[in-house]
């Protein structure tokens, strides 16, 4: 049975392209019925159109967390969202939010987590000096780049590399690490003990 997939995006979206392909490729056993943003520019929009996916702009000027996110909530069960991903989403889901979909909210980080958690992770490996980076698809909870890890795919860190060339790297690493995440999550059915999952069927590796 094909699991319903929302999801929410801040920014150019392109996880979302790669996500959508497997979906049409038949490689993923889910489908995206909706697409939310809180940017109106948000390249995440333009991409559902080019896969007449459907997708909405929620402004959330002037509202609470809690009160952006519960229409967010809305829109997202009133398609049956039963899993809910995010790709380059910038806001903090409230409590609120995370207790809802509890164990359903997928989130990506340029890192190998618990390093390099927040923001500009590729500027913090380069600064500390690792050899190897990469990233990571994990459960969202009510902390920061913290929920228990579903999936993590390293990538080397180069001696010439630069902030934008390590990022390209990671980046094309997402392509290929989130569906195939979705796909595990999807298809394992992982329950949540403490930091670690237990996977009661499918490809764990």
């Amino acid at each position: 049975m094909t699991t319903t997939i929302g999801v929410i995006s801040s920014g150019r979206g392109e996880n979302l392209r790669y996500i959508l392909q497997a979906e049409r490729s038949g490689r993923l056993p889910g489908r995206v019925a909706v697409v939310l943003a809180d940017q109106a520019d948000a390249g995440a929009l333009r991409i559902a159109g080019e896969y007449a996916t459907p997708a909405h702009f929620i402004d959330p000027a002037g509202l609470s967390r809690e009160e952006y996110d519960k229409k967010l909530i809305a829109l997202l069960e009133a398609e049956g969202v039963e899993l809910v991903v995010l790709t380059g989403y910038m806001r903090i889901l409230s409590p609120y939010f995370v207790r809802h979909y509890r164990d359903r909210v997928l989130n990506i980080h340029p890192a190998l987590l618990p390093s390099f958690r927040g923001k500009d992770a590729f500027s913090q490996a380069l600064d500390y000096g690792v050899r190897w980076t990469g990233t990571t698809v994990h459960i969202v909870d009510e902390d920061v780049d913290h929920g228990p890890i579903v999936y993590q795919r390293p990538v080397r860190v180069l001696e010439s590399d630069t902030h934008d060339s390590l990022k390209a790297r990671i980046q094309r690493a997402e392509y290929k690490a989130y569906p195939r995440a979705i796909k595990m999550f999807i298809e394992g059915k992982p329950i949540v003990q403490g930091r670690t999952l237990v996977w009661r069927t499918g490809e764990k590796n």
